[in-house]
């Protein structure tokens, strides 16, 4: 009788990284920066969830938004990223009792390796994400990470500045735990520095009074940025442009812009001090009408979730 050589199962894990194959297995999908050429974004067009809002202060609206006027507003902007070959993708539906979920960067965070599906603060906003996530699949875009337990994070209370280094806000609509965990998958990832910002009272995200135009250039509200944030950007040679416009930073979001390349912004309109400021430091300013999204105080930055951003080198 031929006896028959039994050599087991040979079972071997391949040795690609998941950034290896992000491509090949889930597509195009990549961001490090908020500067890098943008290619792909995530909005919400505002939908019958905006219609129902009859007492403003309960959604936290600064007022009642004419509905008609909002989506024509939303839409201009999705026409002037379309008009700079950004690929427009929409959450669609909802619930018809969250008319902030047009605000989609406080949903969505972004990394190198796929989107960390965030946790609102609000009760209010509770549950807009999980139809951020069905999209997010239906896209193809790994979802690396889901803020849970007691953990609670908004993707606007993070900027990128390179590969390796993020500004982490911490205060109403980022706690302890959802930073933690945060932290935990970006580090997964080669993120190595962590800048620290303690976002003040009465203030919800970092993309109000701060953000980033261009490789080096970053514009602060100086009496609400920390210095400990500020001393590293110097010594990394940023370029700080200090805004010092209550008005236009408080009220009509002049910082809360996106950058469609280094050193060109969609912005919202009516800040023309900002815009100053801005086109002194070399950055070229396209402003949009978001008069009527901005009672829902939110304005361009916080209406775009970024999908894919091309790599970006600092120096």
């Amino acid at each position: 009788m031929e006896q028959v050589t039994i050599r087991g199962e040979r079972w071997f894990p391949s040795e690609k990284s998941f950034a290896d194959e992000m491509a090949s297995c889930w597509g195009d999908w990549y961001c490090d920066s908020e500067v890098g050429v943008l290619r792909t974004v995530l909005m919400h067009r505002p939908g019958p969830e905006i219609d129902a809002v009859t007492d403003p202060s309960v959604v936290r609206f600064k007022a009642l938004m004419d509905p008609e006027k909002a989506r024509a507003q939303h839409d201009a902007l999705a026409e002037v990223y379309r008009s700079h070959g950004v690929e427009v993708h929409y959450v669609e539906g909802g619930r018809l009792d969250r008319p902030n979920a047009l605000f989609m960067r406080d949903q969505v965070l972004m990394t190198p390796e796929g989107a960390i599906v965030c946790r609102p603060a609000m009760e209010a906003r509770r549950g807009e994400e999980r139809f951020a996530a069905e999209t997010l699949a239906r896209l193809g875009v790994p979802i690396v990470k889901t803020i849970s337990g007691e953990g609670v994070f908004e993707g606007a209370c993070l900027l990128w500045l390179d590969r390796e280094t993020v500004i982490v806000g911490t205060g109403s609509r980022a706690n302890a735990s959802g930073v933690a965990q945060v932290e935990r998958e970006l580090r997964d990832q080669g993120v190595t520095t962590f800048l620290p910002f303690q976002i003040p009272y009465g203030h919800a995200h970092l993309d109000g009074i701060m953000n980033v135009a261009d490789r080096k250039t970053v514009m602060v509200f100086p009496w609400q940025v920390p210095y400990d944030v500020c001393k590293p950007l110097l010594d990394r040679g940023f370029t700080l442009v200090e805004n010092p416009y209550v008005e236009e930073v408080k009220v009509s979001f002049g910082i809360n812009f996106v950058a469609l390349a280094p050193g060109k912004i969609v912005m919202p309109a009516g800040n023309p001090r900002t815009r100053e400021l801005l086109e002194g430091a070399g950055v070229t300013c396209i402003e949009v009408d978001l008069s009527e999204i901005i009672k829902g105080w939110g304005a361009v930055h916080c209406m775009t979730a970024f999908l894919r951003r091309d790599p970006v080198h600092l120096s």
